[in-house]
């Protein structure tokens, strides 16, 4: 891989090689101090041992009043404003305790602290506390974005005992998933408050910073009110800090030409110009675990489960080097490629451990060989259960739930047009007992987003017998919870094809017809894919994605160089539907362009439904 490639999971594992040796100023064994958000953030590309390896004694939380003293007489409302101000979603926080914030023990104050938090006014006015009645020896406080000059000139003033040595940022503000895929983990941003969209634009720059990125181009949605405004506030922001200006362009990430003339694009786009993808069921290994079972920052919780032992309550599945081979070499496997391979993970596992069985140690050396080998022979046991549990209860639920007969359906619905055909099996499968609540929801509403505009929609006639199928009323209304999102008037062209031409449109077909549709499962390819490969071409339209100039906004985009790097930032929240197409179309074209995606959150329909009802 190119050590310049854009890569998320890079970008913040370079920052924390250099966080927990203090920068290089810091050695010797130390203590870790980190805030909600900053867990979160380290957990992704590293574990708790990792950390523990590198002379750090202790991993703690200096927002929570159970590891740190100094917040003992703080309420415990107090500290939820913290989380909350931090950007995590306090939801998956494990009640202030995760797995790389361990519990604060004593006698430590000889030892050095490396402080990475978030910087926030909270932050601030915890480590004025902390500096007050200081803990440890010394300071080394690293920030995850840009730190406000009135809030460095606080910490300044507030250091008494002059323990802080040192002061940095260190732009790891955003949740590396995958290397090609980044978040923020910011719910509730189909329609942002003021905060939202703050911490929004704070962690799109921090993208930028981190991957060490000025863009050459930034393009928008111009059906989107709030894309554009994103897109237009940091170009200003790139335009008067000039942190920004270490370089423009690529510096040769994406293609062979290392040169300044190299671009990268970075475009805005919004997830209402498509509402279809959130609502779809998955076949791949990734997107459906978060389907299915929930993949909130690398975890799925799968207490409850039946048969599943309770060491696989909670488990870990980490795209991060290092981390779970099989993951990263499956997380894109369709159901049944996923099958086979995990098939052959255990079939292998159970080959090699057979060979260290106690029965045929007949000498020393194979004494001495077992031992060696036990650890990483009990880390492949882990690996394999885990993915055989996972890999069972994903089973049990697509035949519990008759997924394959409804995905069947929800891809007819999401890619053809047969407006009687679809409302004749719609009506049927409303009215069975095999289909689930949710998914009658989710049918009905991808229904009235494809045959909203037609003369006679049915729509009425569908929620009607929803309501007589089971589906609950505050649910029913989501169908025009969504129209109002993300309906034909308010989105951009192109969800339904209404953007290309007769040809395109034919040759799609065609093509479809000739592969016979290899996955009947995996025909709908999400909007983002042809906005990427129109972007690529040098065809993205300037009157539905403008460019931000000099002078403001405008659709001078002819004659623009072809981007070899592209960036898109899709506030609102993406998938891992198009977190896998990109994957994809980042190894077809390996050297010639490369495509990251980022975003304000990972949606499964669940958390896509929720944010539709605060509409």
């Amino acid at each position: 891989m190119n050590s310049d490639q854009l890569d998320g999971i890079s970008a913040i594992r370079t920052y924390v090689d250099r966080l927990v040796t203090g920068d290089g100023r810091c050695n010797g064994m130390k203590v870790l101090l980190l805030d909600g958000a900053t867990t979160q953030i380290l957990s992704c590309v590293s574990t708790q041992s990792e950390i523990l390896s590198r002379e750090v004694y202790l991993v703690s939380r200096l927002d929570d009043p159970r590891c740190n003293p100094n917040l003992k007489e703080h309420s415990n409302n107090n500290n939820n404003s913290i989380n909350n101000e931090n950007g995590g979603d306090s939801s998956n926080d494990n009640g202030g305790i995760h797995s790389l914030a361990l519990q604060e023990e004593a006698h430590v104050g000889h030892m050095k602290a490396v402080v990475f938090l978030r910087p926030t006014d909270n932050n601030i006015g915890l480590l004025v506390r902390e500096l007050s009645r200081p803990r440890f020896s010394e300071y080394h406080i690293y920030f995850s974005g840009i730190l406000p000059p009135n809030l460095f000139q606080l910490l300044c003033e507030n250091d008494p005992q002059d323990r802080v040595k040192q002061v940095q940022e260190f732009y790891a503000d955003f949740l590396p998933i995958n290397p090609d895929l980044v978040s923020l983990n910011c719910r509730n941003t189909l329609q942002m408050t003021s905060a939202l969209y703050k911490r929004n634009i704070l962690g799109l720059q921090s993208m930028l910073l981190a991957n060490k990125r000025q863009p050459g181009t930034i393009r928008y949605q111009k059906s989107s009110r709030l894309a554009k405004q994103l897109a237009q506030d940091i170009s200003a922001n790139i335009k008067s800090d000039d942190i920004f200006h270490f370089r423009r362009g690529t510096g040769g990430g994406g293609g062979t030409n290392n040169n300044n003339n190299n671009n990268l694009l970075l475009l805005v786009v919004d997830r209402m110009d498509d509402p279809v993808t959130p609502l779809l069921s998955q076949w791949t290994y990734q997107a459906m675990v978060h389907e299915l079972l929930g993949l909130n920052n690398n975890r799925v919780i799968l207490r409850g489960v039946p048969n599943v032992s309770k060491d696989l309550e909670e488990v870990v599945l980490s795209s991060a080097p290092g981390h779970d081979a099989f993951f990263q070499s499956h997380r894109n496997s369709n159901f049944g490629e996923l099958g086979e391979a995990i098939q052959k993970l255990l079939q292998d596992y159970q080959a090699r451990s057979q060979q260290h069985q106690v029965s045929n140690l007949k000498s020393i050396e194979d004494m001495q060989s077992f031992m060696e080998k036990y650890p990483e022979l009990r880390s492949e046991s882990h690996t394999v259960s885990k993915h055989v549990a996972i890999m069972g209860e994903l089973a049990r639920l697509v035949e519990v739930c008759s997924l394959m007969d409804v995905s069947a359906f929800e891809q007819d619905l999401a890619c053809t047009d047969d407006q009687g055909g679809h409302l004749k099996e719609l009506m049927s499968k409303l009215d069975s007992s095999s289909i689930k609540i949710p998914d009658k929801l989710r049918l009905g509403m991808l229904y009235a987003l494809r045959y909203e505009t037609a003369m006679q929609n049915a729509i009425p006639a569908v929620k009607e017998a929803m309501r007589r199928g089971g589906v609950p009323p505050n649910n029913i209304a989501l169908i025009d919870a969504v129209l109002k999102y993300a309906g034909a008037k308010v989105r951009g062209p192109g969800l339904y094809g209404t953007n290309q031409s007769s040809l395109s449109k034919m040759t799609k077909s065609f093509m479809t017809s000739v592969q016979g549709v290899s996955n009947v499962y995996s025909q709908h390819s999400p909007l983002l894919m042809d906005t990427i490969e129109s972007a690529v071409k040098g065809k993205l339209r300037g009157e539905d994605y403008p460019m931000v100039s000099k002078l403001g906004s405008g659709i001078g985009v002819d004659n623009l160089p072809l981007p070899q790097e592209i960036l898109i930032f899709m506030v609102g929240g993406m998938t891992y539907e198009e977190a896998t197409k990109v994957s994809e179309f980042n190894e077809a074209n390996a050297g010639r362009v490369r495509v990251i995606l980022g975003g304000s959150t990972v949606h499964n329909s669940t958390s896509f439904l929720e944010e539709l009802k605060l509409i």
